[in-house]
């Protein structure tokens, strides 16, 4: 019986891993409103009733995939306002490892559906929550958020000409290391900027 409890447990993670999986990638190329509750349980070869049964309906999928809590919460990791420019800096022009192309691919399921209302609300709540939170905490003062605003619109334009426009300007350079050397020491500039205005 035992045992039988425990296959069970690991069939259910399995199973939820791969709803997971599957709305990750249907969002990653769909809108949120374009995307349905078959083609995700389709692809993720389950009958559609488990989605509501591990996950309570899209909402409560499409958050989960937003939360992700396997991503580290990068915006905790400045532990002063003096490194955030050369941490953000770094941010920016880091190679594309496994970590930036998952945050890429994040914010692409993001801007493809905040037109939504419903996913809209879920994505405010996180960007608030994991982002302009910790960054507005972390500057302090009068103009806290207004500058952490300023701060993630900066991030949001580099993500969108990396992701949405293909543009990465640190690719095939001859001397890479200088160029991106001097890319971070401007966005470092960049951002000290924004947070003296």
């Amino acid at each position: 019986m035992k045992r039988e409890i425990i296959v069970k447990k690991r069939d259910a993670v399995a199973t939820r891993a791969a709803i997971l999986a599957a709305a990750r990638q249907r969002f990653l190329r769909e809108s949120y409103g374009s995307v349905g509750l078959r083609d995700i349980a389709g692809d993720a070869k389950v009958d559609v009733a488990l989605i509501s049964r591990y996950f309570g309906g899209k909402e409560g999928l499409f958050r989960e995939v937003v939360a992700d809590e396997e991503k580290p919460k990068i915006f905790f990791e400045p532990k002063s306002v003096d490194e955030l420019p050369g941490f953000l800096a770094q941010l920016v022009v880091q190679d594309a490892d496994e970590d930036l192309e998952k945050r890429m691919e994040m914010f692409i399921i993001m801007l493809r559906s905040a037109s939504s209302p419903q996913a809209g609300a879920i994505i405010r709540e996180f960007v608030h929550r994991d982002v302009l939170g910790p960054l507005t905490e972390l500057i302090g003062g009068e103009q806290g958020e207004l500058r952490a605003n300023m701060l993630l619109a900066i991030l949001m334009g580099v993500g969108v000409l990396r992701s949405i426009m293909m543009v990465d300007g640190f690719a095939d350079e001859e001397d890479e290391e200088a160029v991106i050397a001097e890319c971070a020491e401007r966005f470092r500039a960049l951002f000290a900027a924004a947070l003296t205005c």
